[in-house]
């Protein structure tokens, strides 16, 4: 007798005969009432959920965080960084930005890199990317960018009329674009680029002091890069080349790491700075705000199950801990909204229930008054009050928000943002290309005009080049003139 499991149904009876179908006699038709031939088909016809609009293509991987530095503790109550040597389990979600399901992970795109603290306090995530920037400044143009990145409605296909009509008329997108078609754009690994919160973040100490905050993940390993021909050769080859680097990397003991560092500035300076730091189409420059060193994130267990614990992973920017907030950033606004909506859409409004979307780190788990909804797997807070107030001693409130309201003035409406003196949206695109070697400048002048150069439209090219031309002469003027070359060579 076999000492191996009996396979069985959804119900749990034993499952006689895995191999043929109930019929009719020997050569007869199927019979209905084949009730596990019925299961097994309805089952596997429901077992791919929606994608992720965006960030479909991911790979993710456990480990922890351990402080280096408690003394930022003067600048934020946030418990996971108040003592030297402290861990906090970790859960982290890389992907690429526009690739819907099996597309290259190799694409020429931004990497999200959305990091799950589980803390004792509750999960604070902190859902960023590889580049400290962003396209966008204001979240109401999101679903028009990303339409204009994705597949054209008539030909199915990414179109670069589309993406660079969308540019040409969006030039506070200078600065991302020179990021991304620069050799950063393609990293070679996961594990070597760095990781960045990218928005500006509230922090509250525990005097009630509050200060602003961008987080910085440097790769330990050192930055490597692709150019678009390796990326193109590679991605052709294994589509999914940065997930097996990832995992091949932890099996082998070669846990990747980042150094945690952060910017912070005082309250006060926000309003007079030179540009609005709460644009996400900017940094801030280091000699104003130095790179202050937390502590370090180590990755070392891959997941065991892909499907439930990373493409089931719901990471949420609206998840905040004491002493931490939102700043009035529009395009993090937008997305304290837009991630939870994704999510209760995608998986369902009990998706952080989910062991990767529970907050493991509080003990006891969650408490809270919701109840029943689509696949509810606990006991659905069995005989307790399901709601608040009550004299039965359920869950109360903290009367500790976890960070500080943002003073607020004048009438509802709509408004351009309040002008600082340099508010530019070429400046820092121009710097970045002046930090650049030759070399780096001849790449990124290459890879601006292999797809340029395809668009189909006159003006839309010259909108285009005018921006490279704002943010430096000189780099819009070769650009322009690579893009020449390129279409009246074909």
């Amino acid at each position: 007798m076999s000492n191996r499991p009996q396979l069985t149904t959804e119900g749990g009876a034993p499952v006689a005969d895995n191999q043929h179908s109930q019929t009719a006699g020997a050569t007869g038709p199927v019979l209905l009432q084949d009730h596990y031939l019925l299961e097994k088909l309805a089952r596997f016809n429901r077992e791919r959920i929606p994608e992720r609009v965006v960030h479909a293509v991911g790979s993710g991987a456990y480990g922890y965080f351990e402080v280096t530095n408690p003394n930022v503790s003067r600048f934020t109550r946030m418990k996971l960084f108040n003592a030297k040597g402290k861990r906090t389990e970790v859960f982290v979600r890389f992907s690429t930005v526009a690739g819907s399901k099996g597309a290259p992970d190799t694409a020429r795109d931004p990497r999200g890199f959305a990091v799950r603290f589980y803390t004792e306090d509750g999960n604070w995530d902190l859902v960023g990317n590889n580049t400290p920037t962003f396209f966008l400044r204001d979240g109401i143009k999101f679903p028009d960018f990303i339409h204009s990145q994705k597949y054209d409605p008539f030909t199915n296909c990414q179109e670069p009329d589309n993406q660079w009509d969308f540019f040409s008329h969006s030039p506070e997108a200078t600065h991302q674009f020179t990021w991304l078609f620069g050799d950063r754009g393609i990293p070679a690994t996961l594990r070597h680029m760095d990781g960045f919160g990218s928005h500006t973040f509230q922090w509250v100490n525990a005097q009630g002091e509050r200060f602003w905050v961008k987080f910085h993940f440097k790769t330990d390993q050192g930055i490597k890069t692709l150019t678009s021909d390796e990326a193109a050769a590679i991605g052709g080859r294994d589509p999914q080349h940065h997930q097996r680097d990832l995992y091949a990397a932890i099996a082998r003991g070669e846990y990747p790491s980042w150094t945690l560092k952060v910017q912070v500035m005082p309250e006060a300076d926000a309003a007079t700075y030179r540009f609005n730091p709460f644009d996400l189409t900017k940094v801030w420059p280091h000699k104003d705000y130095p790179l202050i060193e937390v502590g370090k994130m180590v990755l070392d267990r891959a997941p065991d199950n892909f499907f439930a614990e990373v493409e089931q992973a719901a990471l949420d920017p609206a998840n905040f801990v004491p002493g931490i907030g939102p700043s009035p950033d529009r395009m993090l606004q937008a997305r304290l909204f837009a991630y939870a909506d994704a999510a209760r859409y995608r998986l369902g409004i009990n998706h952080t229930q989910l062991p990767v979307n529970s907050p493991k780190g509080v003990k006891g788990g969650a408490r809270n008054y919701g109840r029943d909804g689509a696949m509810r797997f606990d006991g659905n807070g069995g005989r307790s009050k399901n709601y608040e107030p009550n004299s039965f001693n359920g869950p109360a409130q903290s009367n500790e928000p976890s960070g500080l309201g943002v003073s607020v003035s004048g009438s509802t409406g709509t408004y351009v943002p309040v002008r600082h003196a340099e508010d530019n949206d070429f400046v820092q695109a121009g710097n970045l290309y002046r930090l650049m070697t030759e070399p780096e400048r001849e790449r990124l002048v290459a890879n601006i005009a292999g797809s340029l150069s395809q668009v189909s439209r006159e003006d839309i090219i010259t909108r285009s080049i005018a921006h490279f031309r704002n943010a430096d002469e000189e780099y819009g003027a070769r650009v322009a003139a690579a893009v020449h070359k390129l279409r009246h060579s074909r």
